[in-house]
């Protein structure tokens, strides 16, 4: 399987899809390798796609404000993906084929970094990785188990930037979940090749 780093190089000139066309960037991911907690969100959106770095715009703000009130955590701490590397045109909801051409790089990042906790943020990576057909407003509220650890989704955060006061408090809910989830689970990770 390689490195982390080597999957990111294989990625930075990835050609699988149609998103390659109109990318300025790859947005592979960033933070921790060694992360307890890992973010996975749906697809980079202008900001991310010139910065290539997710979550760098006011969701990323929002993002992080999150992770500092309710876990006590930077960015830093964690590793944040997304379901996609390239930026769907005009910010529009990816694609199957393009989530199925990507997908090899999050499954990878996924094995490499061995999260306990994955805080999935909205409709499409929750169900990708539950693999389930349910919107995120059913999914959330929940911890599932997942690959030796556990799965926790929650709305993403363009989506409590539109919504208010109770997809917030919702976010925060879930976010204190993952808290407390990390806080109980005990000692080293548990490998990824586990069933979940």
């Amino acid at each position: 399987m390689g490195t982390l780093a080597e999957l990111e190089a294989e990625a930075s000139s990835c050609t699988r899809c149609a998103l390659a066309a109109g990318r300025t960037t790859v947005v592979f991911g960033v933070g921790d390798p060694d992360a307890d907690l890992m973010l996975v969100g749906e697809g980079p959106g202008r900001d991310e796609d010139l910065q290539g770095e997710p979550f760098v715009g006011r969701s990323g703000q929002l993002l992080d404000r999150l992770l500092a009130e309710e876990l006590g955590m930077p960015r830093s701490r964690c590793y944040i993906a997304n379901v996609v590397k390239c930026r769907p045109p005009a910010n529009r909801d990816p694609l199957p084929q393009e989530i199925a051409a990507c997908r090899p790089y999050l499954e990878g990042q996924l094995a490499h970094i061995r999260p306990r906790v994955v805080l999935t943020l909205g409709n499409f990576s929750s169900r990708l990785l539950l693999q389930r057909a349910e919107g995120i407003t059913r999914l959330r509220g929940r911890t599932y188990p997942f690959r030796g650890g556990v799965l926790i989704p929650t709305f993403h955060p363009a989506a409590a930037l539109r919504g208010g006061g109770q997809v917030l408090a919702g976010m925060r809910a879930d976010f204190v979940r993952a808290k407390l989830t990390l806080a109980g689970a005990s000692g080293a990770k548990v490998g990824a090749e586990a069933a979940g």
